[in-house]
């Protein structure tokens, strides 16, 4: 039986994860009313995980032997418990997706700039993201209201209420 927006738990979970995953991505989606409402403070939660744990790393010296035979030091700097706790539990809440060839870049440059890359999303809510929320909440002095939702009207199809959602 449907429940909230009309679908089962399952449905709107994957609806869910898959428009916060577009919503990080791109900064702004259109979506019905209803769904925007269900989204944003979904979204929310995943920022301020991000926000409270994005500067939590720890920085190893590691012995490597290279092509020539030499033992040389390496300095790693690898998450710490705390974020990658919330970097596995971002995981579970938006899904992966891949990283775009930009229209003048060539196929070399492109893998080379993601080279080391596995989770494109996740990289950017921890490296653009949270860093960006985190200024904006010490320059404002409050956290949340990440979001914002803008009332377009009804869609000519079936008169739904559409709404933008967007990243502040």
């Amino acid at each position: 039986m449907p429940g909230k927006l009309g679908m089962t738990a399952t449905q709107r979970q994957a609806l869910l994860r898959n428009q916060a995953a577009n919503l990080l991505w791109y900064g702004r989606i259109e979506t019905t009313k209803g769904r925007a409402k269900q989204l944003q403070p979904y979204v929310e939660k995943i920022i301020t995980l991000a926000i409270n744990t994005y500067e939590d790393t720890v920085e190893e010296t590691v012995t490597v032997t290279n092509a020539k035979g030499k033992e040389v030091k390496q300095k790693i700097v690898k998450d710490g418990a705390k974020k990658l706790s919330a970097r596995r539990r971002i995981m579970t809440k938006v899904y992966s997706l891949p990283e775009v060839k930009g229209p003048k870049e060539t196929k070399k440059e492109f893998k080379a700039r993601t080279k080391n890359i596995k989770h494109p999303l996740i990289e950017k809510i921890f490296n653009e993201v949270a860093p960006k929320y985190a200024e904006r909440a010490k320059e404002v002095g409050q956290g949340g209201g990440y979001t914002r939702i803008y009332m377009t009207g009804q869609r000519k199809g079936d008169a739904a209420e559409t709404a933008i959602i967007e990243l502040i």
